[in-house]
């Protein structure tokens, strides 16, 4: 509406009577026009539903870039709808495809219909830039961070999935445990491996630059893992995720190696296909997608009504849930123990 006053040299208070019907008497009909055809011209849009402080839609947007389409989409949305649920909102959801354009319109649309706040949903864990036009909006960012570090924000502890991989390798006696890792600036990269290093250190063992194997997905990791087993003989294995540790499984049945008896390996994702179609199935670290939801949700929802929700009783998780009092959560993964691990149950 500023924009709108700005371009015809008159108040934003004059935009607003016209654009909410209320000029009748108070505008001058040639302005009144003018303001209505400008407004047209600039993609103005009145919003659909009656929102200030005071009254609120208890409506909740929901933007995701690719996680609609994901494996784990599902999780997170779940965990968002029940806490909404529990609360009384509900949610709009949208997916953009990772497309810019696409993005801002369904921003604006979703602040057509008056939503209370906005969920910033991405695929895998980064570090982002919050588009400007949720710039003032009440956001929490799930599963990534925001350049700016004031977005209130959620993700996994990445170094506490490399520790706990690794420490449960070391606890069935593993002595030479490789890390088959990714490639690119992921914050789940640096953070995984940083916790595999942590605890290798913390048990005295020294870290072996040979072990760590840095594979893309397809030939070059089965090469590489294949050119390992057979040069280093690792005795376990921490994959960067459950995908990676088939290669591990597919070098080990060449070789005449039992998983699980001959070697040990840990993946993550608890991927709902791959962990579980995998013979022997796949001791894995599932991934927090639903406790990020849930959480997210309860955060968003207390800047809204701008009070702690300590009265709620928060569902039950596998993994626990933050504090609400923090702006940026991390959640701490659970070990989803199955037959892939000397001495499995």
């Amino acid at each position: 509406m500023q924009e709108i006053g700005d371009s015809l040299g008159v108040s934003k208070a004059a935009v607003s009577l016209v654009l909410n019907g209320k000029d009748q008497g108070r505008i001058r009909r040639e302005t009144a026009q003018a303001i209505r055809q400008t407004a047209q011209v600039m993609g103005y849009s009145p919003k659909k539903t009656s929102y200030s402080s005071e009254k609120k839609t208890r409506i909740l947007g929901f933007i995701s870039d690719h996680i609609a389409t994901s494996p784990y989409a599902g999780r997170l949305i779940f965990g968002a709808q029940e806490a909404a649920r529990q609360l009384g909102y509900i949610i709009v959801a949208v997916n953009t495809d990772g497309d810019d354009q696409l993005q801002a319109s369904e921003i604006s649309a979703l602040k057509s219909y008056g939503v209370d706040g906005f969920l910033y949903a991405c695929v895998y864990n980064q570090v982002i830039h919050l588009p400007q036009s949720l710039n003032g909006e009440r956001v929490v960012i799930v599963d990534a961070t925001d350049t700016s570090g004031h977005v209130p924000s959620i993700i996994p502890d990445e170094r506490h999935i490399g520790r706990t991989a690794t420490r449960h390798l070391i606890e069935v006696g593993c002595k030479r445990i490789a890390f088959i890792g990714s490639f690119g600036p992921m914050q789940a990269q640096r953070g995984r491996l940083a916790g595999y290093c942590k605890e290798l250190a913390e048990h005295g063992i020294a870290v072996d630059n040979n072990l760590i194997v840095n594979v893309e997905m397809g030939q070059d990791g089965m090469e590489k893992v294949a050119r390992l087993v057979d040069q280093y003989q690792p005795d376990g294995f921490f994959c960067f995720n459950d995908a990676r540790a088939w290669y591990v499984y597919s070098a080990a049945m060449r070789r005449g190696l039992n998983v699980g008896q001959d070697i040990s390996v840990v993946g993550v994702d608890n991927h709902q296909v791959v962990a579980e179609m995998m013979a022997p199935s796949l001791t894995t670290i599932e991934l927090p997608h639903y406790e990020m939801g849930y959480w997210a949700t309860l955060k968003l929802i207390s800047l809204i009504e701008r009070r702690r929700l300590d009265d709620l009783k928060l569902l039950p998780t596998n993994a626990p849930i933050p504090s609400l009092d923090r702006i940026h959560a991390q959640v701490k993964c659970v070990l989803i123990e199955k037959e892939s691990v000397v001495g499995h149950s």
